[in-house]
């Protein structure tokens, strides 16, 4: 969509006349203690503080690798560039006093909810992490820690360490995604007042810090455990362990990464479409008021929702996506140089976080790319904000296939195979357009310029079935093509690794799976800059909300309109990302459980024949804990949505002064309302996810005891996850683009097109948006943290299935 000039420029017209109802809900704002302690520290004694930690490290670092050092040197002026764009984004107006009350009330909402969420999966990681500590106390050591003297209690508290560290990291990295959405949101709404390129300059550069932060913050968690493990244990000294052993050891940082992102995405999913969905309902189709109306009792909770579910749980979502992809990376090189005999082996180790290191830069070039204004003598429409975004990630894709190049001549080259290095090139190359034609695809399905969505429009004109049928065919359909380019580059990566030279001692290739995992880092090479339009979203629907509820002029909302449609492309493209990255990431995880449960059973484990009934049957039980899973995901939305209507529905009866501004909703009520809700309704589908494999692993472990089939119960639990794996890709790639089809349908109608707004046409596809949202912002989210939230308990807990 073009945006005018008048809009461009500012000229907006008079203020609306009619009375402003705001939410007084100010309370003491939540800050998570260790931020509150490092402010109420003297700003030269914490500076000193700082200048001995970052000594620390980087003693460590040159104790470990010179590869350390380089990776910690880029996290920290990653670091310093993301405090530049905060000081950059808070610097802006936040507008007339309206705009702040309104933002104020959000920010209050959100980080209640985020200190109370928190809290409960804190206990909750408390207490897996006792058990980890029991299993791993009384379980069998491998080969490699009775070679290296590393007891079966080292063993133990070095995991619940990693495990406590990686949930106290992914929890930190929602925070910071939800501190800052919460900040800019009015910054944009204000800027969209004056220019719409301002506006999309100010949400980029919020969510690029979120996201700089994000990914800065699992590569430096993984780098210091790795170097810190390396010193403590004396690695690769006489009688000590080997660094090829080393990367097994950081699998429980990945573990409590992926425990906080699913409860986060469940939570904060739950929330923001339980309050989307009863807002909706009753404020748009019911009682005919526009989205985001200052009248609607449900409004606060739909914006606070955009926080928490988009921008805390994402934050969550992705960090744990990066941590996983890099600790399986890091297992699969130590694995395959100890069989080749490399005689270096840390660059193939040490490679994944190169590559985020390079993605940290490359992608604040893409950031700064995106200038916030144009030529003053320029009369032609600006370009659609899709567009711009799009040039900003062709320029980190480009810079991305140059770095990845460099990064694999500099730690992949060996003697053994000169060329190899190239053929691992390539491998990244294959991920990186995996990733882009993935983003394609997604924004293909789900963007109204393109025909699928229009067609969907178009299904509403005839009534509210047609656009359900409609909405459901094409997500069915829309799994097709992404199949079809993961199968593609899995064989392509795999075929390249294994072709390389790199052979065992008895000739045999092995860079096949090795050739997967780099293909897995091309696709998340530019996973900051990714990020970053999925938090412009959540930033861009909120600065909506806003403009709506301060009852900005008709030229305002427009520009967030235009921007809320884009973000919902970004969100929903980012989603497919994931998928995609989560669909290798578990393939890679999968094969690292399976080299555990060899080295722990002392025999190999190469295969999984699913023609022995029971290994059938595991996989039965994984395919169906995807369903199980989404049908209670979706159904705690829609019990918490009923929750809300009726809630909605008593205040406009009771309070019929509400329609006319002479009254004011109680939107605490509300909040309240989803908030409880969310809490408890996360328990039992999360719970479903953690206590699944591990019943069914111990289960099958004492039948094939008495059975004589020692290996049974990790064979059936290798089942479970490959079945689930391949389930659950198929189901998210249903449930996000079917839900993200709708929302956009929706917003096409909303232009204009097919009646506009109020039309019949408008009220069935706000039927289908209602459909789709805890399609696509709760159980699909959530699935694609499931499948590799399966893998890797899989791996911590193999000791429970042998």
């Amino acid at each position: 969509m073009m945006i005018d000039d008048d809009i461009e420029n500012g000229n907006l017209g008079p203020y609306q006349d009619k009375p402003r109802t705001f939410p007084n809900m100010r309370s003491k704002a939540y800050t998570p203690w260790i931020f509150r302690v490092l402010m109420g520290i003297n700003v030269r004694v914490l500076f000193v503080f700082l200048l001995l930690g970052f000594g620390v490290v980087f003693y460590i670092g040159a104790s470990t690798s010179p590869i350390i050092v380089f990776v910690f040197s880029i996290c920290i002026l990653s670091f310093l560039f993301s405090i530049y764009l905060t000081k950059w984004v808070l610097s802006k107006d936040e507008g007339p006093s309206e705009m702040v009350q309104i933002s104020e009330a959000i920010r209050d909402g959100a980080e209640g909810f985020f200190k109370t969420q928190y809290g409960t999966i804190s206990k909750m990681a408390f207490l897996l992490a006792l058990v980890i500590l029991a299993i791993y106390l009384f379980r069998s050591p491998t080969p490699q820690q009775e070679s290296s003297g590393l007891g079966r209690s080292s063993s133990a508290f070095i995991t619940v360490a990693a495990f406590l560290l990686g949930a106290l990291c992914s929890g930190i990295a929602g925070y910071v995604g939800m501190w800052v959405s919460v900040r800019a949101n009015v910054r944009v709404s204000s800027a969209a007042r004056r220019s719409a390129r301002e506006a999309l300059q100010i949400a980029v550069r919020a969510g690029g810090f979120s996201a700089l932060v994000v990914v800065g913050m699992a590569v430096t968690g993984i780098a210091i455990l790795y170097a810190t493990f390396y010193v403590w244990l004396e690695v690769d000294s006489p009688g000590s362990m080997k660094v090829t052993d080393l990367p097994l050891l950081l699998v429980g940082y990945g573990f409590g990464a992926s425990f906080v992102a699913l409860f986060a995405q469940l939570g904060g999913g739950i929330y923001t479409k339980a309050a989307d969905v009863g807002a909706d309902l009753v404020g748009k189709v019911e009682q005919g008021i526009p989205e985001d109306d200052p009248r609607n009792p449900a409004v606060i909770a739909d914006l606070v929702g955009d926080n928490v579910g988009d921008c805390a749980a994402r934050g969550a979502d992705l960090f744990e996506s990066i941590a996983a992809e890099i600790i399986s990376a890091m297992i699969l090189g130590g694995t395959m140089a100890k069989r080749c005999k490399i005689e270096d082996p840390s660059g193939f180790i040490l490679f994944p976080l190169v590559v985020h290191s390079f993605d940290l830069v490359i992608s604040s070039v893409g950031i700064l790319s995106i200038r916030g204004t144009r030529d003053s003598g320029a009369k032609a429409p600006i370009e659609d904000p899709m567009t711009i975004l799009q040039k900003g990630y062709s320029v980190t894709i480009v810079l991305a296939v140059l770095t990845f190049g460099m990064s694999t001549r500099w730690l992949l080259h060996t003697e053994q195979a000169p060329s190899a290095w190239f053929n691992f090139a390539l491998c990244g190359l294959v991920g990186i357009i995996t990733a882009y034609v993935f983003v394609w695809i997604t924004k293909y399905y789900t963007d109204y310029k393109h025909e699928p969505v229009r067609t969907l429009a178009l299904s509403s004109s005839t009534g509210h079935g047609t656009n359900i049928i409609a909405g459901i065919s094409l997500g069915l359909e829309s799994t097709a093509l992404p199949v079809l380019v993961i199968s593609v580059a899995i064989i392509s990566a795999f075929w390249l690794g294994h072709t390389s030279g790199l052979v065992d001692e008895t000739g045999n290739p092995t860079g096949g799976l090795f050739g997967t995992a780099v293909a897995t880092m091309g696709m998340l090479s530019t996973a900051a800059y990714v990020l970053t339009m999925d938090m412009f979203g959540p930033i861009a629907d909120n600065a909506g909300g806003i403009v709506e509820m301060s009852q900005q002029p008709e030229s305002v909302r427009e520009i967030t309109d235009v921007l809320d449609a884009v973000g919902n492309t970004t969100k929903a493209t980012t989603k497919g990302f994931a998928i995609g990255s989560a669909a290798l990431a578990s393939f890679l995880l999968f094969s690292a459980y399976m080299d555990e449960v060899a080295s722990l059973a002392h025999e190999p484990f190469k295969q999984v024949d699913i023609a022995v009934p029971e290994i059938f049957v595991g996989g039965l039980l994984g395919s169906m804990l995807i369903f199980l899973f989404s049908a209670w995901a979706c159904s705690a939305v829609g019990r918490t949505a009923q929750e809300v209507v009726n809630e909605v529905r008593r205040q406009f009866i009771e309070r019929p002064g509400i329609m006319d501004y002479k009254e004011k909703p109680d939107y605490g009520r509300c909040v309240a309302i989803v908030a409880s809700a969310s809490l408890k309704e996360m328990i039992k589908p999360g719970a479903l996810a953690i206590v699944s494999p591990i019943v069914v692993g111990f289960v099958f472990r004492i039948l094939g005891y008495y059975t004589g089939h020692p290996l049974l119960g990790a064979k059936v639990v290798a089942a479970l996850l490959m079945f689930a794996t391949v389930s659950g890709i198929l189901m998210a790639l249903f449930l996000n683009t079917a839900g993200g089809a709708w929302d956009n349908a929706k917003k096409y109608i909303e232009t204009g097109a097919l009646g506009g707004k109020g039309s019949d046409c408008h009220k069935a596809a706000i039927t289908g948006d209602t459909v789709g949202d805890p399609f696509k912002d709760t159980a699909g989210p959530s699935i694609h943290v499931l499948i590799k939230m399966l893998a890797t308990i899989t791996l911590v807990m193999a000791p429970v299935f042998l």
